[in-house]
């Protein structure tokens, strides 16, 4: 199926209906980007769009041309960033349906054309199965390696760390349920999906506090550990209606409508116990908030000036958060 929206001096891509996928676009995909691109990752914990935080990721991306990439819904996104964050030159939306549009070589093209890219919101384990080991898998890698800024929200946020929670068995387990049985069916883990910097040991989580997220991120950081067979993985939660903006060195700091945190889970040892059918025990973690006035070291994960630090402590699957 094709679908072209607002189309001005573009091109049709031939050969689109029946490939597996839906395309729009609006925006003059012939302008010359105006500026020059820079690294940059925007990772949003999903909500309402923090408009700040875009006018610095397109910015970074040159204001030039945006590839935003789904596997459900449609156009609203790219009319948003279009009409009312404004300053790109176009803006092109791929809403996958299957594996196969992922190797497809005019998507592939679209995605090397790319200024900047953004992962939507969704189902994250349909990024997990329709794009893991595909050519498209290999030229998001390849986008980030040559200085040129990406981004996510909720679902596609939680696919961009090296380790991941890919709700591949249809669902979204709750921190309630994940700390009852932390190797359970329920908690699904995924690695190796994408390669980004200064994310390689880490697992993200969004929707943070509103979803009461802190149990689960926990449980995911311990899975990740055990995976790894390493104790230096690291949680990164965000908060609906926020964003992290990280530079190329990997400073990171917050913009969020409210009172939003980019929240870090920092154990750096292992649990008390781990095993198949019981609850989590897992003393002694130590979580950070990133508030609005910090600054994030994703180089060596440690904050300027937190909104505040705590002390997490799961016994027997229960999770009492201290402050510290």
């Amino acid at each position: 199926m094709l679908v072209v929206a607002g189309v001005t001096n573009a091109a049709q891509p031939a050969g689109a209906t029946g490939a597996g996928y839906e395309y729009y676009e609006i925006g003059d995909l012939k302008a010359a980007r105006p500026g020059s691109t820079q690294a940059a990752m925007l990772l949003m914990g999903g909500g309402d769009w923090v408009p700040e935080a875009f006018h610095w990721w397109v910015e970074r991306a040159g204001h030039g041309r945006v590839v935003i990439l789904r596997a459900s819904g449609d156009d609203n996104m790219q009319k948003e960033l279009y009409n009312d964050i404004g300053g790109v030159t176009a803006v092109q939306t791929l809403v996958f349906h299957d594996r196969k549009a992922a190797d497809d070589p005019q998507v592939l093209q679209m995605v090397r054309d790319a200024d900047a890219i953004f992962l939507a919101g969704g189902d994250q384990a349909r990024y997990v199965r329709f794009w893991k080991g595909t050519e498209l898998n290999k030229l998001l890698d390849a986008h980030v390696r040559a200085g040129k800024p990406i981004g996510g929200t909720s679902a596609g946020l939680a696919v961009l760390g090296q380790h991941a929670y890919g709700a591949l068995d249809g669902g979204s387990v709750d921190s309630e349920t994940a700390l009852a049985d932390p190797m359970g069916s329920e908690v699904t883990m995924d690695h190796g999906f994408l390669t980004m910097p200064f994310l390689s040991n880490v697992v993200t989580d969004t929707h943070f506090a509103r979803r009461n997220r802190l149990g689960r991120l926990i449980v995911f950081v311990a899975r990740a550990a055990q995976t790894a067979g390493s104790n230096d993985i690291i949680g990164l939660g965000v908060d609906e209606d926020a964003a992290l903006c990280v530079e190329a060195d990997g400073r990171g700091r917050v913009y969020a409508l409210g009172d939003g945190y980019a929240w870090l889970v920092q154990p750096r040892h292992s649990p008390h116990r781990l095993i198949a059918g019981q609850a989590l025990d897992f003393k002694a973690v130590p979580v950070t908030a990133v508030g609005k006035g910090s600054v994030l070291h994703l180089d060596s994960f440690k904050v300027d000036n937190p909104a505040f630090t705590a002390v997490a402590n799961v016994v027997d699957g229960h999770l009492q958060l201290l402050p510290n």
